[in-house]
């Protein structure tokens, strides 16, 4: 079931914020979600590979992937090794791929569901902000997957992880059916992923919509809808909270476009 909530204030955004879990035997307060900011509500929860290649991306995969790792092998080497490494690097560098981004942060998923290139066009449309409880997401797994994560007293999978359960994305794709797909932690490879504290969920075949799957298997999954009007007032607050292109993509051109949309004129 996927709850749909409106948001129209700044203190049901702070609601989102603060949205942790006392757990006893740690005694400390946890989250168990993950979040993805869309600027438009309407925007369907789609990978890249299926923006891309829309109805024949599972025949393209392979051949997307083949030449990836055919020039990207001289960077590094090791890329022909794990599928998963292929994914996530290709992923990385724009690459159209399996993965959908998630953050563990709700301020970075707020970012991404307030930002617009186009600034006079930010009040136009509603953004969502979606929740899904990761926790929720792994109980569905097969066996086999559910005993790695308790192997190595784990509650997300690495790249060494999936490596060592399933190596082929063929086996994965059997794996999973139309009921299970596995939340995974990328290698911190450059700043931007630290920064974005990013997650992918590996989309499998079976899974034609991840919406549909969504509706289907979980109880806890959250769509915010933020209301246009908001949108401004949010920005402003995230950039007093340092959450911003400057911080989200390191680097010259994300540093100019913070202080572009900083001296935006209403």
């Amino acid at each position: 079931m996927i709850e749909i909530k409106e948001v129209k204030t700044l203190e049901q955004v702070a609601e989102i914020i603060m949205d942790q879990k006392y757990e006893p035997n740690i005694k400390r307060y946890r989250s168990a979600y993950l979040y993805r900011g869309m600027p438009d509500k309407d925007f369907k929860l789609l990978t890249s590979l299926e923006r891309n290649c829309k109805e024949k991306s599972q025949v393209l995969e392979k051949s997307i992937l083949r030449n990836f790792i055919k020039y990207a092998i001289k960077e590094d080497p090791s890329i022909e090794l794990s599928v998963w490494k292929q994914l996530i690097i290709g992923q990385h560098h724009g690459l159209p791929t399996r993965l959908l981004d998630w953050t563990y942060s709700p301020l970075v998923g707020l970012h991404f569901a307030i930002c617009d290139e186009n600034m006079s066009k930010i009040e136009e449309k509603d953004s969502a902000l979606w929740k899904i409880d990761l926790y929720e997401i792994q109980a569905l797994l097969p066996d086999k997957y559910k005993e790695k994560l308790r192997e190595e007293d784990a509650y997300l999978y690495t790249v060494d992880m999936m490596q060592d359960v399933v190596k082929s994305l063929e086996q994965y794709d059997k794996d999973m059916g139309k009921d299970s797909i596995v939340l995974l932690e990328p290698p911190s490879i450059d700043q931007r992923i630290i920064n974005q504290y990013s997650y992918f969920s590996v989309m499998p075949s079976g899974v034609e919509s991840l919406e549909e799957f969504l509706e289907k298997n979980t109880v806890h999954t959250t769509k915010y809808i933020i209301d246009k009007k908001l949108k401004w007032r949010i920005r402003d607050m995230l950039d007093q909270l340092n959450i911003n292109e400057r911080v989200v993509y390191p680097g010259l051109d994300e540093l100019t476009a913070w202080i572009k949309r900083h001296y935006y004129v209403k």
